[in-house]
């Protein structure tokens, strides 16, 4: 990915522990490198088809200038996530913020945070077998589309299959989503339980039925395995009703596990 680099961006600003950090001020500076495209900006010679740098640095010391936090840690998560909130072409930003003239009594230079922040690529199943389930489906991507942290790139067919897990219930609607969220994988399944929580969803039988069921199947190409999740998704590769719609959105998506596409799974599955 190409980058835009912007050095020591001095700002002087109110930020420290100490109440007389806050009260007086002091020089931050920061540094930021910004992944992006800038092919199509740089052959047509088209400043709109870029980030301008001049606007990141007016809005880096508006931004710096205009909180105040204790830690120069929140200074930079702060920061990062406005800044690609703010520019839609930023792809990701590794963003340093130090502080020469922090209270240390001892010969220093500087100290400082450096943190990498980005857009991530999801995707994401969903289902619903209970009430309306069309309008469940509509309004989880409704909630998704609403949240800042999300964008919804993709959103497959619903479509009808039968329940899956042995438990005698109705037909689900199923589809799948492709989502870029700034949202880690455990941060995103909060907020998919949360979305599930608001249409009454209840856990009380294991693949029983369900007013809506929100899984995140693959989160780029990461690989987890915690109490509370799995990714890739432990046994979309055996769900025919997972992978059919998925196929609509993403076919040639890897499984980072079985290097397999989405294509490929389907058609082991189908034979």
């Amino acid at each position: 990915m190409d980058q835009i680099r912007i050095e020591n961006l001095r700002i002087f600003a109110h930020h420290g522990v100490y109440q007389e950090e806050n009260e007086k001020g002091q020089n931050f500076y920061i540094n930021a490198v910004l992944e992006t495209d800038t092919m199509s900006a740089g052959i047509l010679d088209d400043l709109s088809l870029s980030t301008n740098y001049g606007e990141v640095c007016r809005f880096l010391d508006a931004y710096v200038k205009g909180h105040t936090y204790k830690l120069i840690e929140t200074v930079a998560e702060r920061t990062a996530e406005a800044l690609l909130l703010t520019f839609p072409l930023v792809r990701r930003v590794t963003l340093e913020v130090r502080k020469p003239e922090a209270p240390i009594p001892l010969t220093f230079e500087s100290v400082s945070v450096r943190i990498e922040r980005g857009w991530h690529k999801a995707y994401l199943s969903c289902g619903s077998n209970m009430g309306d389930r069309r309008k469940h489906l509509e309004e989880a991507v409704a909630a998704l589309r609403a949240d800042e942290k999300c964008r919804v790139l993709k959103v497959s067919d619903w479509i009808e299959t039968p329940p899956y897990g042995g438990v005698e219930q109705d037909d689900f609607l199923n589809g799948s989503i492709e989502l870029s969220t700034l949202y880690t994988p455990q941060m995103l399944l909060e907020k998919l339980h949360e979305i599930e929580q608001a249409h009454g969803r209840e856990r009380k039988v294991h693949w029983g039925p369900r007013t809506l069921d929100l899984d995140i199947l693959l989160y780029e190409d990461r690989i987890l395995y915690t109490k509370d999740l799995i990714v890739p998704h432990i046994d979309m590769h055996n769900r025919c009703f997972v992978l059919e719609p998925l196929m609509q959105i993403a076919p040639y998506a890897e499984h980072p596990v079985l290097h397999k596409s989405v294509w490929q799974m389907y058609e082991a599955l189908v034979k």
